[in-house]
């Protein structure tokens, strides 16, 4: 028999609508999850955002505030979705209500704000699930055994990037993600904190770390009406870009490791040009969000002139044989929250954590603390000093 979760979703911009139709899916890509979520609440404060994600998604409610959602008995799982700086307050009411958190990456504005939502949910019991959805490839699976196995020798050096254009055109909105007080760090929190965890899935705990940040867009005009995703506003006043537009960091791994980290937010002519690099003292492994489903891996022993071959990914690798059949058949980015949609179900299923959890988005925080901290002072520091 199949139970019954009521689930609310909270900020309905893009990441509200992927979260939403993950829970549409799940259930066509894991029929024996053994749980089957029901659409029950939206929230979001902008006028009628929420009464037509209803209409569309066929949720049994819509509301502006929040706070409606936490009071609601029928309401056991919560997707948060909502800006930067409404992580903490959202994520910590709806854990003391007893409900299970699926919360988007960075979980709030510091390493304080991760830590007291991580809190909140190991006192309330509750299960809590963080959006750090590029490790949920299969690729990326395959190249953290494939580490793990020693197939690449011992590591030592890894490029993780992370390069986009969302925020190129300089009449990007000057919305929340460009203002400290609400949106916090910008590329750190928005890129870098993916890039974070993958390298921590990767190798292991980053020990310490030296960054340097830059804004490059100074300025940006206000919109004069509500926004979603990147929206466009140009003849409005203007308004100065509080936090950072690209970050390059050097990593030091508790391993002995070593490690580059860059992110930008206005990278013309870059789409999404996501990925990383890992070497090793026998071989390497490569892989590319824009093909995701490839891995360029080296090894053997001639050390010198080793070729690179291209693994397509295939059933057993990750969660790829939920969606596709053979090696090489396309899987998206939409799939990859189908997988933690999956991951967050069975974990409340199963009272046990499975995929990223808010103890990863804990580190990841106190690494991008630590990169803040090092872009003031110039100096290598500690990732988790007083953290």
């Amino acid at each position: 028999m199949v139970d019954t979760l009521g689930v609310a979703v909270v900020g309905f911009g893009w990441m509200g609508r992927v979260h939403t139709q993950a829970y549409a899916r799940v259930l066509h890509h894991y029929p024996k999850l053994g749980l089957r979520p029901e659409l029950v609440t939206v929230a979001d404060e902008v006028p009628g955002r929420a009464e037509e994600a209803a209409e569309q998604f066929g949720f049994t409610t819509a509301v502006r505030d929040w706070r409606e959602v936490a009071a609601d008995p029928r309401v056991r799982a919560v997707s948060i979705t909502a800006p930067n700086f409404l992580h903490r307050e959202i994520g910590v009411a709806m854990a003391e209500a007893g409900k299970h958190v699926w919360i988007e990456k960075p979980v709030g504005l510091t390493v304080a704000d991760a830590r007291a939502v991580a809190d909140a949910v190991a006192t309330a019991g509750v299960q809590g699930t963080v959006g750090f959805n590029y490790r949920n490839a299969p690729a990326v699976e395959s190249a953290r055994r494939l580490i793990g196995s020693g197939g690449i020798g011992t590591v030592t050096h890894v490029r993780v990037r992370l390069f986009s254009d969302y925020a190129a055109h300089p009449e990007g909105a000057l919305t929340w993600r460009y203002e400290r007080e609400r949106g916090g760090s910008g590329v750190l929190g928005d890129l870098a904190s993916h890039g974070v965890d993958l390298a921590r899935y990767l190798l292991g705990d980053i020990a310490s770390l030296t960054a340097d940040t830059a804004v490059f867009v100074p300025e940006r005009s206000r919109p004069t009406g509500a926004t979603a995703g990147h929206s466009r506003a140009s003849g409005g006043e203007l308004g100065p870009v509080e936090n950072e537009d690209y970050v390059s960091c050097l990593l030091r791994f508790a391993s002995g490791a070593r490690g580059v980290l860059e992110a930008c937010r206005v990278s013309v002519g870059e789409q999404n040009a996501y990925g990383f690099e890992v070497h090793g003292t026998k071989g390497a492994v490569f892989w590319d969000f824009r093909r995701m489903n490839e891995l360029g891996v080296s090894r053997g022993d001639r050390y010198q002139d080793q070729p690179v071959s291209t693994v397509y990914i295939g059933p057993g690798e990750g969660e790829y044989g939920a969606f596709q059949p053979g090696s090489a058949n396309a899987m998206g980015y939409d799939d990859l929250k189908v997988i933690e949609a999956y991951r967050f179900l069975r974990s409340i299923a199963e009272g046990t954590p499975h995929g990223a959890t808010l103890t990863d988005a804990v580190h990841s925080a106190a690494a991008l603390d630590a990169m803040v901290r090092s872009a003031e002072s110039g100096a290598w520091v500690d990732v988790h000093r007083g953290g």
